[in-house]
């Protein structure tokens, strides 16, 4: 089975309520472990890439790393470039191999926004690749990503038909109260995502397809075994998993997932660092994170998403 583009899959996922996970990807283990837990529940899956994981694992190995696991699970995978600042790195992602690329145009203007994504939209299509624009801008920091919170600020729902008519993008992410990065919320802040902007803007795009960032719920258990094992992290509040249910029941068709894969992974090493360490194979320590990536990605198809059997 090639790679696969998410056309498809969303419709699907919008006609069952349910939201396609993409998993951000940067070594063979992370890859293994997404996998073998969408295998072992037959649901579909988005493999995304950002720019800091193409500089880390290079281009080719990452694209190298997804087909490999496509011939090993025969399932339906999308291969996605995260939040591409720039046509150019649409553009080489298109031409090497990618059926999806997010241009983020968000910290621009509304017009030139629109101007950006339009530009990598035709380029795109005339490929056979589907695009994901964004409207509204998402605090916190991940990769290239950094955004403060003053300036933030929420999707605006009476631009959203301009802008995807003019566009033309095939999905669309929204600012609704999601964040970049493990520390979304100040200790005491209560996450709150805003329903009444998704409803308005699924009322606006009846049928099209909506997509949440930053939204990681920082599993509380593997933050307990970082600070056990030597680490200083501060509290750490992500978006409660039954708001990131609800709002996959809703016209949310893709919820990206990245701090919650490098938290379990660091936790699982240090665990096993902490209580081996006279061990110095790389293989006895990425094992035990590679097999904790696999259960907290079950976790998030089953009990999160909704998708388990949809393949």
């Amino acid at each position: 089975m090639p790679l696969v583009s998410t056309k498809e899959m969303f419709q699907k996922a919008y006609e069952g309520g349910y939201a396609i996970g993409a998993f951000n990807v940067n070594n063979m283990e992370i890859v293994q472990g997404i996998t073998e837990a969408a295998k072992e529940e037959n649901a579909p899956l988005i493999l995304q890439v950002s720019a800091g994981a193409r500089k880390y694992a290079k281009h080719i190995y990452l694209v190298k790393l997804v087909e490999a696991a496509i011939a090993d699970t025969n399932l339906p995978i999308a291969l996605h470039l995260d939040h591409g600042a720039d046509f150019e790195i649409c553009k080489s992602c298109i031409d090497g191999g990618f059926t999806s690329v997010m241009i983020d145009g968000s910290a621009h203007s509304f017009e030139d926004n629109i101007a950006l994504t339009r530009k990598v939209v035709e380029y795109a299509h005339e490929r056979g690749v589907v695009v994901e624009g964004e409207l509204g801008k998402l605090a916190g920091i991940e990769d290239d990503v950094n955004v403060s919170a003053e300036d933030a600020n929420f999707t605006n729902p009476a631009e959203v038909e301009e802008f995807v008519t003019r566009t033309g993008v095939d999905s669309l992410a929204i600012a609704i109260g999601t964040s970049h990065g493990a520390y979304k919320f100040k200790p005491g802040q209560k996450p709150q995502l805003r329903f009444d902007i998704l409803e308005e803007v699924s009322r606006r795009l009846p049928g099209f397809p909506i997509v949440l960032h930053g939204a990681s719920s920082v599993i509380q258990e593997d933050v307990a075994i970082v600070n056990q094992y030597g680490g200083k992290m501060p509290d750490a509040i992500g978006i409660p998993e039954e708001m990131l249910r609800k709002a996959a029941t809703m016209a949310v068709c893709k919820i990206n997932i990245d701090s919650d894969l490098r938290l379990a992974m660091t936790a699982a090493i240090r665990k096993y660092m902490a209580e081996n360490p006279s061990h110095f194979d790389p293989r006895q320590y990425l094992t035990p994170a590679r097999d904790h990536i696999r259960e907290l990605v079950r976790h998030k198809i089953v009990d999160v998403l909704g998708c388990a059997g949809k393949a």
